[in-house]
């Protein structure tokens, strides 16, 4: 038997099971599919691919279905993935660029992810921790009182206000801004604290308590340890889409670990650190939680430096090519609106 066509094979059986969500016979696979050979040698086929665990049969009918091995078979050798259509793009990068701030940008990413994929969405906001500095803003707003606007280029924006007696010395607070963006501008915040620890010897004696504030500021924002945050929707589409278990458990088992934030921010966070930002599918078991078995993950990172990461989850029988072109799409408009 040809391993090629066996591959063809299964990769009918999981596009109908897809498609119809019905176990797929032969008599099926010849009517909706050219393989070229007889129903006898479908049959066989199908019997191997049952013998090594790609297929199995749900109950007594003829037809297969593909098992959480099978989807990793079909997915491992996709060619390529489905592209998205000139319309669909326009409308990806139309519908994020009403965004005014970082906080719209997830919570409309998220919307239209699961808008586009029928799944439930996720995505996680910008880790400080792979945040670099875009721009450090220094502002006179009062007598003895300036504004610290610092931005990441994340998207993330944190604004304070510091007490300082030489906040009105105009040509002290232009040098110091000039300086904190010359040894801060595109490191890691953990970088850039390191890199301004030594700028108040650069200043006279009057004015270095002052420098010393303003930079204890700044390091203390790149300090903060935040929760960090995941923004989940479309969890209304896992039921809709009739997902069970091997138990028969209904899809309320998935909501209830969706529930958990610890369980949510662990599913979006393991992935692999890959600078490509190639997409990842966990199929089935796959997804080490519980409440989770049936269905598979499909993330991506986004942000020049892979920031965070966004995604959708679903039953295992979800259409993988096109997913993961929307997610993939998805995460390239993301990146390239919080580049701007």
């Amino acid at each position: 038997m040809s391993d090629e066509r066996r591959l063809e094979v299964l990769r009918a059986i999981v596009q109908d099971y897809v498609a119809t969500s019905e176990p797929v016979g032969s008599k099926a696979l010849l009517e909706r599919h050219q393989l070229g050979v007889s129903a006898a040698t479908i049959r066989n086929d199908m019997a191997a691919l049952e013998d090594a665990g790609l297929i199995s049969a749900p109950h007594t009918s003829a037809g297969r279905v593909p098992t959480d091995a099978g989807y990793r078979i079909f997915v491992d050798r996709l060619s390529q993935v489905r592209p998205l259509s000139a319309t669909q793009r326009r409308a990806i990068e139309t519908f994020l660029r009403q965004s005014v701030d970082l906080d719209d940008i997830v919570e409309r990413t998220a919307r239209l992810l699961a808008m586009l994929t029928n799944q439930a969405a996720v995505m996680q906001y910008p880790s400080l921790r792979r945040s670099r500095v875009r721009h450090i803003e220094l502002v006179p707003v009062a007598e003895g009182r300036l504004s610290l606007v610092v931005i990441l280029d994340s998207g993330r924006i944190e604004q304070r206000l510091v007490s300082v007696a030489s906040a009105d010395d105009e040509r002290l607070v232009q040098t110091l801004r000039a300086r904190v963006n010359e040894v801060s501008g595109a490191r890691l915040l953990t970088e850039a604290a390191a890199a301004m620890t030594e700028l108040g010897a650069e200043f006279e004696p009057g004015q270095r308590a002052d420098v010393d504030t303003i930079v204890a500021t700044i390091a203390a924002v790149f300090a903060e340890d935040r929760e960090e945050r995941v923004v989940l929707a479309g969890t209304a589409n896992l039921a809709r889409a009739g997902l069970r278990d091997d138990a028969g458990l209904s899809v309320s088992r998935v909501l209830e670990a969706l529930e958990e934030h610890v369980v949510l921010m662990r599913l979006i966070s393991t992935r692999d650190d890959d600078p490509t930002h190639e997409v990842t599918v966990r199929i089935g078991a796959e997804n080490d939680f519980a409440g989770l078995e049936s269905t598979s993950l499909v993330t991506t990172a986004y942000g020049s430096d892979a920031v965070a990461t966004l995604g959708v989850l679903g039953p295992t029988r979800m259409d993988y090519p096109q997913t993961m072109a929307n997610v993939r799409a998805v995460a390239r408009y993301v990146s390239e609106l919080l580049e701007q």
